[in-house]
């Protein structure tokens, strides 16, 4: 799993950041699922390593601007470029006729399909390596957060082990993998589990933006390895935070602090915090890691690749 960061401003674009999007990679199964696409997204794809053709879902927290204004026009330019699969949408109801209206009025026709899914608070896509679920924020629109978590794996398969037992390689190596038990031609029950390493532990991101600090941020980053929070405000701008119902730099590290995650990487930062101003971005870092010291601030195009769970990686060392 890679977090790749294409906008990192909040409300409007400045020259060093854009405004909201986050790419996560899977690069197991080359697909890419996008987190808000505000103005100019599809400029900064172009700008990155990422490749539109494998964008397969892309999760949409509310309705403002600054979040959406760039989704019509990479769907558009995906159409143009053949894409050769569909897309899935998922994001409140008003997206739906506000794509609807896009494609109307501009006349746009897509080459490919696209489904849309309205998000309730729950489980919003699930298959057999992957969970996404929405939870609710608190903005002065109705917002979503988005936790996803990777299942957990069966531990590393050894064929060195199995070929010594003399398990003759072929299916049954497929069913031993999962983890399951397998009666051989000659009697013997040879358990997957024996043969498999230590059962690798699924990493689990969150993305909460728009949002003042909240209790269904703290319950939707529970445990977390990486939580994407936004924090629009130092905290001496605190008043403008609660008006507004943004963030702060605290209230940022105090729901990572309270959910117990691994790692907080800020976004979605006031252009007024530009260098040269009174306040700078780095200030806003200092007051988080005051709170929660595995702090990290984004910038446009940074990568984080999310790292597996470290008591995975201590069990199979022992």
């Amino acid at each position: 799993m890679q977090i790749t960061f294409l906008g990192t401003s909040s409300g409007v674009p400045t020259r060093a950041r854009n405004v909201s999007s986050v790419a996560l990679r899977l690069p197991q199964r080359a697909e890419i699922w996008l987190f808000d696409c505000g103005e100019g997204t599809q400029h900064q794809v172009l700008r990155s390593d990422l490749k539109s053709s494998q964008i397969t879902r892309i999760f949409v927290t509310h309705m403002h601007g600054d979040h959406i204004f760039g989704l019509m026009g990479l769907l558009a330019s995906c159409g143009l470029a053949g894409m050769p699969h569909e897309i899935h949408i998922y994001g409140p109801a008003a997206l739906e006729a506000y794509l609807d209206a896009c494609c109307r009025y501009s006349h746009t026709h897509f080459s490919f399909p696209i489904r849309f899914h309205q998000v309730k608070p729950g489980v919003v896509f699930e298959d057999r390596e992957y969970r996404a679920i929405a939870g609710r924020l608190h903005h002065r629109i109705p917002a979503f957060g988005y936790r996803i978590e990777e299942k957990d794996r069966t531990g590393r398969f050894d064929a060195a082990k199995a070929k010594a037992l003399g398990i003759p390689p072929g299916p049954v190596y497929g069913k031993l993998k999962q983890g399951k038990t397998v009666t051989l031609d000659d009697g013997r029950c040879i358990r997957g589990a024996d043969l498999c390493g230590p059962p690798e532990v699924g990493r689990k991101v969150v993305y909460c933006t728009d949002t003042i600090y909240c209790e269904g941020a703290v319950e939707l980053a529970q445990d977390a390895d990486v939580l994407i929070h936004e924090a629009t405000f130092a905290h001496q701008d605190a008043p403008l935070a609660f008006e507004r119902l943004h963030s702060t730099s605290t209230m940022a590290a105090q729901v990572a602090l309270a959910a117990q995650v691994k790692q907080l990487i800020m976004t979605h930062f006031s252009p007024r915090y530009a260098p040269g101003n009174s306040i700078q971005p780095e200030d806003l870092l200092y007051e988080a890691r005051a709170i929660f010291p595995q702090t990290i601030m984004a910038r446009d195009f940074l990568t984080y690749e999310v790292p597996r769970r470290q008591v995975a990686i201590a069990e199979k060392e022992a």
